[in-house]
């Protein structure tokens, strides 16, 4: 038989780990009669937890949200994966996260067990993080944005687009999606009557949160990594970038990011495939086209091929001084 306090810590660990319990099958967990279950969860209301109880055939307990964070309950593998997440946001593109997440993996490694802050200091000395790569974000901004997508909600904003032209936004937010380098917002754009990305870095100010909306289907059959990765390929820029590569397209995917350029097979040829991405930065795809180290083909435009041209002529400059 467990003690009255262990029995305590066992039910608030396992209330929060699911949304609803029925009242018999919590019982039997615990081992305890129904009524020792009753009083256990007085004593948690008693201490600020926010049990909520329904009768029925549907009837049980549930853990709700309530005026305070009360103390949460973590397993060894839940108090580690909270623990490297806290590290990887205090070093991140989330401004004004990173002191915040600080405290609060301080405060965790405090409580650790020694076994698991063996194994948290292990990570944190091997694993060692690039320089972040990418704009960063506001931390309330981002989770208004998210907050409105989960609540259906309209928000209007004032956007700045690639060319530097400021617009007022009314949109419908469908979801945030973070490419690994910059957080992107999919919505419906009212005004243009179609689904648009949005760089959350580039939205300036606060965004102001409006009526609910009703829900609709989003692009792409609801992939919205697919739309974000379709759109920040090739769009909005007008003129693209078609090659060939003389590489088999698994290959190719593999060390391609679909952020980077769209993939497509050739009919009928399994060893070559075609790229196409936005011209808009010609020399960037100058330097991943040689150190791809496959041969390729250069479709167009013919501001590529210049490029091309002009650093076979730098290389060969070099070769010949050396």
């Amino acid at each position: 038989m467990l003690s009255a306090s262990s029995r305590l810590l066992q039910l608030l660990s396992l209330l929060q780990a699911r949304r609803h319990w029925a009242g018999p099958e919590l019982a039997e967990r615990l081992a305890v009669h129904p009524r020792t279950l009753r009083r256990d969860i007085d004593r948690l209301r008693e201490l600020g937890y926010p049990v909520a109880a329904s009768s029925g055939v549907a009837g049980g307990y549930a853990l709700r949200p309530g005026q305070a964070m009360p103390p949460l309950l973590l397993d060894d593998e839940e108090a580690l994966a909270v623990a490297i997440a806290l590290r990887t946001a205090a070093s991140g593109r989330v401004g004004g996260i990173e002191e915040p997440a600080l405290q609060a993996m301080v405060k965790l490694e405090q409580l650790m067990p020694a076994r698991l802050r063996r194994r948290a200091d292990a990570l944190r000395s091997a694993v060692q993080a690039m320089d972040s790569v990418g704009p960063s974000v506001d931390a309330g901004l981002l989770a208004d944005l998210a907050g409105a997508c989960r609540d259906q909600l309209g928000l209007a904003f004032d956007y700045v687009d690639a060319k530097g032209e400021p617009s007022r936004r009314q949109v419908e937010p469908q979801g945030v999606v973070h490419t690994g380098s910059r957080w992107y917002l999919v919505a419906w754009d009212r005004g243009r009557s179609d689904w648009r990305t949005f760089r959350i870095d580039r939205i300036a100010g606060a965004a102001a949160v409006g009526a609910h909306f009703a829900p609709r289907a989003g692009p792409e059959g609801g992939d919205l990594r697919a739309f974000v990765a379709r759109s920040v390929v090739l769009s909005p820029h007008a003129e693209q970038a078609r090659v060939i590569l003389h590489a088999p397209l698994a290959q190719m995917a593999a060390c391609i990011p679909v952020t980077a350029a769209r993939l497509e097979a050739i009919d009928g040829d399994v060893q070559r495939c075609l790229l196409q991405c936005g011209a808009h930065a010609l020399d960037s795809l100058v330097y991943w086209l040689i150190v791809l180290e496959v041969e390729f083909e250069v479709l167009g435009p013919a501001a590529l091929r210049e490029r091309l041209a002009l650093a076979a002529e730098r290389m060969m400059r070099a070769l010949a001084r050396g």
